[in-house]
């Protein structure tokens, strides 16, 4: 029995609708009461919740306990399944008339593969919907109170992937490097060397104010500053771990520690 059949035996006592659908839900940086109204709405009315390792547990503790839920998640090096198996899972849960929900961290369409998962599900006529979540880049970044944009700083942010296709780096340095911009990469940690040595060989000032923010929106948030010359020495004094993500520009000299954050009461959540 393959594992798709073992999934489906296992799920098989709740009642399948007449058309079994996906929606790609974002569940934001990890903060819970980040979540959209819709996302927290259809994640609440899901048969199968298939899931990535960023979703947060505070996130999770909001799925209907009678869902069947499918860790996906992927880690440097470790893969719960490939993409063509999540691809090929997904397709054969809605197949099955079941209610799926593709819960992904941050945006699906942001970093996330949501786009690749769409058009597969379209290719076999399954009926796909997309709730867009909080991209971690402006979640956290707003959580650690470091403005992306600024008139006296920066008219324009870019976000930009450190983990590419079959480990290669092949990013346009040169256009990364430009005055009153941003950058944002997301999973940088393991490329941070290169992101350093690139950004300054191709005329970006070894002095650029960056941060490090570690867990972003979540209790344990750690943001780390320095230059950009500075980063790899960063890294490995301070050590900080995954899910990290990287903002380099003038906007970071803006950054007081510690943030000031507002508490919200989370009863409209667990309601």
């Amino acid at each position: 029995m393959s594992a798709i059949e073992k999934l489906m035996l296992a799920g098989d006592h709740r009642q399948p609708v007449r058309n079994g659908e996906v929606w790609l839900v974002g569940a934001g940086p990890g903060d819970a009461e980040l979540l959209t109204l819709k996302a927290l709405r259809v994640i609440r009315q899901a048969d199968v919740v298939v899931f990535d390792r960023l979703v947060s547990p505070a996130v999770m503790a909001l799925l209907p306990p009678e869902a069947l839920r499918i860790d996906v998640g992927k880690s440097m090096g470790c893969h719960t399944l490939s993409q063509k198996q999540i691809d090929h899972l997904l397709v054969e849960l809605a197949l099955s008339g079941n209610r799926v929900v593709r819960l992904k961290g941050g945006d699906p369409f942001i970093f996330g593969r949501g786009g690749e998962e769409m058009v597969e599900l379209q290719r076999h006529g399954v009926v796909c919907h997309v709730v867009p979540g909080i991209t971690a880049g402006s979640g956290c970044a707003a959580a650690s109170g470091i403005p992306l944009t600024h008139r006296d700083y920066a008219q324009s942010v870019r976000f930009v992937t450190g983990h590419c296709r079959n480990g290669e780096v092949n990013l346009d340095w040169r256009g990364l490097v430009s005055a009153g911009q941003t950058l944002v990469f997301y999973m940088g940690l393991t490329l941070s060397e290169t992101i350093a040595t690139q950004l300054i060989r191709h005329g970006m000032a070894a002095q650029t104010p960056l941060a490090i923010i570690e867990r972003g929106t979540l209790p344990q948030q750690r943001v780390l500053t320095g230059t950009l010359s500075e980063l790899p020495t960063l890294i490995a004094r301070q050590r900080p771990v995954s899910p990290s993500l990287l903002v380099i520009g003038e906007v970071v000299s803006l950054y007081r520690a510690p943030a000031i954050v507002s508490e919200m009461p989370t009863e409209a959540l667990t309601a």
